[in-house]
């Protein structure tokens, strides 16, 4: 009888798959021993593997100018990184590494900005998107970049009363971008996006606002799903309606020639996980071609703004389990030593799932199991994966310890987290450590910490103590 966990594993999936793989016992990421890794630092532990945020950002290059090949698409595609999914340094300067473009959401991005100039990570050449809603501390720091010569910074209007600010505050021509108010799911509670502009007033806004004046150059439209990319009658329509608004732009709007459709391709959370990448890719260049064909207008250049997509599968979260508590005769628990609330929470937040799966004893029998954080909140807990509502871990052995991880978690979780801030219950931030390789040694990796488990101290600090 086949009752071990990996025999489960093997059994419901494809495995091994993706950089996860079983070697006696032990769980591997990205031929890295976790175990290893543990038994060097600990838990719980934060872990970034770095060279997964290049070979995301090389994968959609080359589905791109596949995609744009194979109709002989005549305009360029740009990779910007959106830094609200990890603003950590190490993820910025891995991603620059692949000649890529940064959007930005709020005035302290423009400092990092900054920082990475001065560095040398970025040169003056690359693109900058401002999106979000335009303080002027913003807008100040916008005009900032503008004069130091950064001219391929775009701030992309959110709302018609940006163009004022924008016109009080920069003193030099700019290039600028409109963002479309796109229409949301029917499930939502409200219709239309509470960002950018609605559909129906762009085109008079750019005649009444912008056309006249010599400052500002319309060079983009955006474009953003809230729900993704994915292939859905929804998804195409909303596409089409960007289209048509583009092209009523365009014939007044000489300078209109770069089209950004944001972000929204989704990332791996559970080993059933599905998504045809390539057909996606090649379905939209292909749209795109087919509409400024018809219509008799150039291909925009295309800008994609992935940041999930980018960092999220570099991310692991690992954990001991520190106890087990048998509630009744069906709910087994098995608590953790750190909190999801805090270290994952959008598995709170928005009940986000994640590759779960044990580190070690992949050779024991299973059963199934609830998994508790440490807060006194009753939210703080772990009960499904993305594919069943279940979760089964390796039986517990007295004196032996069970180790678990969460994986492909490198997107957004620290920033709302609170990273070095206060956290729920004074949950400590757990230690996150780099993981990278020497270039051109397949086998070699090297480990580096990054940040110590946040300290009493540290929070007493905060707290005014």
């Amino acid at each position: 009888m086949k009752n071990k966990y990996i025999d489960l594993i093997e059994q419901t999936f494809e495995f091994p798959q993706d950089g996860l793989e079983v070697i006696d016992g032990d769980l591997s990421w990205h031929d890295v021993p976790l175990m290893d890794i543990i038994k060097q630092y600990g838990t719980p532990l934060k872990i970034t593997y770095l060279p997964k945020v290049s070979s995301q950002i090389q994968r959609a290059k080359r589905m791109f100018n596949v995609a744009m090949a194979k109709v002989d698409y005549q305009g360029d595609y740009n990779y910007c990184y959106c830094t609200k999914s990890s603003h950590f340094s190490f993820v910025m300067e891995e991603a620059m590494k692949n000649d890529i473009h940064l959007e930005t959401s709020s005035a302290y991005d423009i400092q990092i900005i900054n920082s990475l100039y001065e560095n040398g990570t970025i040169d003056k050449d690359r693109y900058i998107i401002c999106n979000g809603f335009k303080r002027p501390q913003y807008v100040e720091w916008i005009g900032d970049l503008l004069a130091k010569g950064f001219e391929n910074t775009i701030p992309i209007l959110d709302n018609m009363e940006e163009i004022d600010l924008l016109d009080d505050n920069i003193g030099r021509k700019c290039k600028i971008g409109i963002r479309i108010a796109a229409e949301e799911e029917p499930k939502f509670d409200f219709y239309t996006s509470r960002l950018g502009i609605r559909y129906n007033d762009i085109v008079k806004f750019y005649r009444d606002k912008i056309k006249s004046n010599k400052k500002f150059e319309l060079t983009m439209l955006h474009f953003f799903i809230n729900t993704g990319i994915k292939d859905t009658a929804y998804y195409w329509n909303e596409l089409n309606k960007c289209l048509q608004v583009y092209y009523e732009l365009k014939k007044i709007c000489p300078t209109l020639n770069n089209l950004n459709i944001g972000g929204g391709f989704p990332i791996k959370n559970s080993l059933a996980f599905e998504y045809e990448y390539e057909y996606m890719t090649e379905e939209i260049i292909a749209q795109i071609k087919s509409f400024c064909t018809q219509m008799e207008i150039e291909e925009p250049h295309i800008f994609t703004e992935f940041g999930s997509f980018t960092v999220g599968e570099s991310g692991a979260t690992l954990f001991s389990i520190i106890n087990q508590k048998q509630q009744n005769d069906r709910e087994n628990w098995y608590m953790i030593d750190g909190s999801f609330m805090t270290s994952l929470p959008d598995t709170w937040g928005i009940k986000q799932r994640y590759i779960q799966l044990a580190v070690n004893n992949w050779d024991r029998e299973y059963h199934r199991v609830f998994l508790g954080g440490l807060t006194c909140d009753s939210e703080d807990y772990y009960a499904g994966e993305a594919h069943q509502n279940a979760i089964f871990l390796p039986k517990l052995v007295p004196g032996e310890t069970q180790y678990v991880g969460f994986f492909h978690t490198g997107a957004y979780q620290e920033s709302l987290g609170g990273f070095g801030g206060i956290q729920h219950c004074l949950i400590p931030a757990p230690k996150h450590i780099i993981i990278d390789r020497e270039k051109g040694e397949v086998d070699e990796y090297y480990t580096r910490l990054f940040a110590k488990e946040q300290s009493y101290r540290s929070m007493m600090r905060i707290l005014g103590y």
